[in-house]
């Protein structure tokens, strides 16, 4: 069956607030009108119909059997549709998000991926400014948590020009893969790059292993994955990824894969070898779902870099170009898909 264009964007919708809304509800079909009224406010906005969606989200207020969950869905959503409306609404956009932090900013895990970058900067200020950028429920859970940084790219000649900022690509590809992993909980890559800036680090690119100790503990993460690609010519290639413990400011593991420049085909590989290095065991269920995703065209992946770029400096319309020529050069590449969707409403 053929899913419309905005199935993915509602998908994500609908499993937000479930995964919000229902605990500790009136009932179970109370809770998922909840829900699906708020799926209902994001199909909207999908559309640009925004003060309709705003306004299924408004009455939602008015109910008396709201629970805190319930309430933090409903400003989600509220602050999402505001902030879509332009620059005059950003401020109350926030408020919303602030809302949310005096409900409780750790009762459920935010930001989500379909949150436009700006929204999730201003949730990490707002994180910061509350010393909740991580959760002491988080750091105590069990849990190892790990934290990828953007990749260097060392490659040679054109090839460093070709294939630009791929190292954004290659950060976000390990983190959608880590976060396969239900051993693993793993840092948002804007999460990252937020506490680099607010260390004046990121406009440097020196991002060192003294430097990634140091924006580990901030995040509360466990371990440090770092690494680079250099391509040498156009049949060889060498990816390269570090793990710093960052209670000991010590590389623990080093990884490598040297062949023909197939970056997902490296990145997943590594990440299985990665695994291992951390002790976790991966069944084969888990071991199919790193396998999937990613796209095996370079051009592909470079317009995804692109595009992820320009969506770190809010430019959501050369974003959702970019990443919509990624996805016409390969209409199997999920994430470019993903995030064509999630920037669609926002390119205008």
């Amino acid at each position: 069956m053929k899913r419309s264009r905005y199935s993915i964007v509602r998908i994500c919708a609908v499993c937000a607030v479930l995964l919000c809304v229902g605990i500790g509800s009136v009932s179970a079909q109370e809770s998922n009108t909840v829900a699906e009224k708020l799926a209902k406010a994001l199909d909207l906005y999908n559309v640009g119909a925004i003060n309709d969606g705003l306004k299924i989200a408004q009455e939602l207020l008015t109910r008396d059997d709201l629970t805190a969950k319930d309430s933090i869905a409903i400003y989600e959503i509220m602050s999402m549709l505001t902030y879509s409306k332009g620059v005059d609404y950003f401020n109350t956009s926030v408020d919303y998000l602030r809302k949310i932090t005096n409900i409780g900013p750790c009762l459920i895990h935010l930001p989500r991926e379909l949150w436009p970058s700006q929204l999730r900067d201003q949730w990490f200020s707002l994180q910061k400014a509350n010393n909740t950028l991580f959760c002491s429920d988080e750091a105590s859970s069990g849990i190892k948590t790990v934290a990828v940084m953007e990749f260097d790219n060392y490659s040679i000649g054109k090839y460093q020009e070709e294939l630009g900022p791929i190292g954004k690509a290659l950060a976000d590809f390990f983190e959608h893969d880590f976060g396969k992993i239900s051993d693993l909980k793993v840092v948002e890559r804007d999460k990252i790059n937020f506490v680099l800036r607010e260390l004046e680090l990121q406009q440097s690119g020196k991002v060192d292993r003294s430097t990634a100790v140091k924006v580990g503990k901030i995040l509360g993460a466990k371990y440090m994955i770092f690494g680079s690609i250099t391509q040498l010519d156009y049949k060889h290639a060498r990816m390269v990824v570090r793990v710093v413990d960052v209670e000991t400011s010590e590389i623990i593991a080093s990884v490598d894969k040297d062949g023909k420049p197939d970056y997902v085909a490296m990145e997943k590989g590594l990440v299985e070898d990665l695994a291992k290095v951390l002790d976790v065991k991966l069944n084969d269920d888990v071991k199919k779902l790193i396998q999937e995703g990613g796209t095996e065209s370079t051009d592909a992946m470079a317009f995804y870099s692109k595009g992820l770029e320009q969506m770190d400096k809010y430019n959501y319309k050369e974003a959702y170009e970019l990443f919509k020529k990624a996805y016409e050069l390969d209409s199997t590449f999920v994430e470019a898909k993903r995030k064509m969707d999630i920037y669609r409403p926002l390119a205008s």
